[in-house]
């Protein structure tokens, strides 16, 4: 299954969560879209924990097969699965261009690095599920810099995580560290999703 391009308002509004982590898709209507929107009833274990992989999936923009395929790394590594999995989407080249904010959503975060606009250590890296490590530095291109949208984004950028630091004068971030569970997503709990892929 190709990575979904439709309408993220509409799945937030299904999934009762906002995957732009902003909330506005869900501050007027709290229900899913459609006739029946509003009529919902208790959900049964399968999809509770389907509905919470389809939260942490399209809020990082990602195929399932892509999303499957780091979850089966993060079940080889040592310690707690789930959070493991989240931190290793957390630690995307994409993701954290969008946390230093040269982006204001993820899938525009994307499209810099898949244009090639954006630099890991000074390198051009334009691939947008490259895991980064503590230590690491992400700049844009000189061309890039002067961008509309990047200037929009940066100037809107209010706050960032502490596991990122970022150089205003030199336009540069740095992942300072790997993020701890409690610095991000706090309304997921990822041992639904862990039980969810555990059920063959």
């Amino acid at each position: 299954m190709s990575r979904f391009t439709g309408s993220s308002w509409k799945v937030s509004r299904r999934l009762g969560y906002s995957i732009s982590e902003t909330g506005q898709e869900i501050i007027k209507r709290k229900y899913a879209p459609g006739q029946h929107g509003a009529k919902k009833g208790k959900l049964k274990e399968y999809a509770v924990q389907l509905q919470e992989k389809q939260k942490v999936r399209f809020t990082y923009g990602m195929s399932e097969k892509q999303f499957r395929r780091i979850f089966d790394q993060a079940a080889k590594m040592e310690g707690k699965t789930g959070e493991n999995f989240l931190k290793l989407l957390e630690c995307r080249l994409d993701n954290i261009v969008y946390r230093l904010g040269f982006a204001t959503t993820r899938p525009q975060a994307r499209q810099l690095v898949n244009h090639g606009h954006v630099l890991v250590d000074g390198k051009k890296v334009d691939i947008a599920s490259y895991k980064l490590v503590p230590g690491q530095t992400i700049s844009l291109k000189d061309k890039a810099k002067d961008f509309k949208i990047v200037k929009e984004a940066l100037a809107a950028k209010v706050s960032r995580p502490e596991y990122v630091s970022f150089d205003a004068d030199k336009v540069v971030g740095t992942l300072v560290r790997i993020p701890e569970r409690n610095e991000f997503l706090p309304e997921i709990n990822e041992q639904q999703i862990v039980e969810f892929y555990n059920r063959a």
